[in-house]
């Protein structure tokens, strides 16, 4: 399947409703390309498209990408894609330590962050136009784990390892990931609740570059790895130095 490369491309992100998906919806149609935003929750998604100035550029579809039929009904009732980008993730109650760890938090967090890009990979590439890419999204509680992390470490190792086995898999098609630092998302308000502002605080004071991340951080580095055609099996660390402290 080929695509004409002057024309706009068309990209599907997951998890696109909101924080980095949303940044990175807002900087592709600011540049003239097609987005689809894919996420559960339909309010979220009207929601997003109004705030995206309800643009002919966005469509969105209700789907959960941990449902292997909802999956493929999605690129099956969908035409071609440029690049699939994943950046959703359920981590509600999966920051807890191990005494206190809800078993159906962790396989929720695990289906939302690893069998959702592999169902993502397995039904969306062949959809994939020539020269394309899937970017799905690590972070640094692979490299610095913490405390009540435990399950959040495992799945951005996991999640790394996948993005290696397909990129040789898919190949030519390139699959990466970006990683990023601590990045101001409303994932915080589950994660620290009223004591968000401090925790980031205490940690811009700690990262060589003196700030926490912003969505558009790393909206610009899903950019460079969809962009970039000789970028396969790489993960791309947007952390502000965060591994060298």
């Amino acid at each position: 399947m080929t695509s004409n490369r002057t024309s706009p491309r068309r990209i599907l992100i997951a998890g696109g409703s909101s924080g980095m998906g949303f940044a990175l919806a807002r900087r592709l149609t600011g540049a003239g390309d097609h987005v689809a935003i894919v996420g559960r929750d339909s309010s979220r998604l009207r929601r997003a498209r109004d705030e995206l100035g309800a643009s002919p550029l966005i469509t969105t579809y209700a789907a959960d990408i941990t449902s292997e039929g909802e999956v493929q009904a999605l690129f099956a009732n969908s035409e071609w894609f440029d690049h699939i980008v994943c950046t959703a993730a359920d981590f509600t109650g999966a920051y807890e330590l191990l005494p206190a760890l809800d078993l159906d938090a962790a396989r929720r967090a695990i289906e939302s962050k690893i069998i959702g890009p592999i169902l993502l990979a397995k039904h969306g590439s062949p959809k994939l136009a020539a020269g394309g890419s899937l970017t799905f999204t690590s972070g640094i509680a692979a490299y610095r784990p913490m405390a009540r992390g435990t399950v959040v470490a495992t799945i951005n190792a996991a999640l790394e390892g996948l993005v290696r086995a397909l990129a040789v898999e898919l190949a030519p098609i390139r699959v990466n990931a970006v990683s990023p630092g601590w990045v101001d998302t409303p994932i915080w308000q589950a994660v620290a609740g009223e004591r968000k502002a401090p925790v980031l605080a205490g940690m811009a004071e700690r990262l060589p570059v003196g700030r926490v991340g912003q969505p558009e951080d790393i909206a610009d580095a899903v950019a460079f790895l969809i962009g970039n055609g000789f970028t396969t099996g790489t993960v791309l660390h947007v952390e502000g130095g965060h591994r060298l402290v």
